[in-house]
């Protein structure tokens, strides 16, 4: 893969796979095994861990880390400063890192400003996370999730209105 932009700031490691297309702003960091689609837009102060996988057409706003277990499919857009986790009990002494969690965000979701995902996780198509939400179980297609822990209140169509 290859025609992608970065910004000088930007580490992009060896192994790593971009698509055409796309843009990656200041102080970002992609690591090696991370595959990126076409057309993403991945904004100031963002991780993007090995063995990330972002479709085309992702956005992710700034002060993101995707850690290594995400997986996000086409059209999905991470809002400002929310939070993927990876292990589901973590420990700074103990070594977990043959225990890493698969969390799937599938097309078409979004993820507000602030919110918290937490590993082992699967957010249906066009689903919709509210800002500073806590997601602590799998998502239905199209739900509207709030709060902490995260409840559905309603549902949204394809372009995010409420329905």
């Amino acid at each position: 893969m290859s025609d992608y932009q970065a910004h000088s700031t930007a580490i992009i490691e060896e192994g790593s796979m971009i698509g055409a297309g796309t843009k990656i702003w200041h102080f970002s960091h992609i690591m090696p095994g991370a595959v990126i689609g076409e057309n993403c837009t991945i904004g100031q102060n963002v991780v993007i861990s090995p063995r990330v996988v972002l479709g085309n057409n992702v956005k992710v706003q700034n002060n993101v880390s995707v850690y290594t277990g995400v997986i996000c499919e086409d059209d999905v857009f991470l809002g400002p400063s929310c939070v993927f986790t990876n292990v589901i009990n973590p420990r700074s002494f103990i070594d977990r890192k043959d225990e890493f969690k698969k969390t799937l965000v599938k097309k078409g979701a979004t993820i507000g400003a602030n919110a918290t995902i937490l590993c082992g996780i699967t957010i249906g198509e066009y689903a919709m996370i509210g800002a500073g939400s806590v997601v602590t179980k799998d998502v239905s297609p199209y739900a509207l999730i709030v709060g902490n822990p995260g409840k559905p209140i309603g549902r949204v169509d394809k372009e995010g209105n409420r329905v």
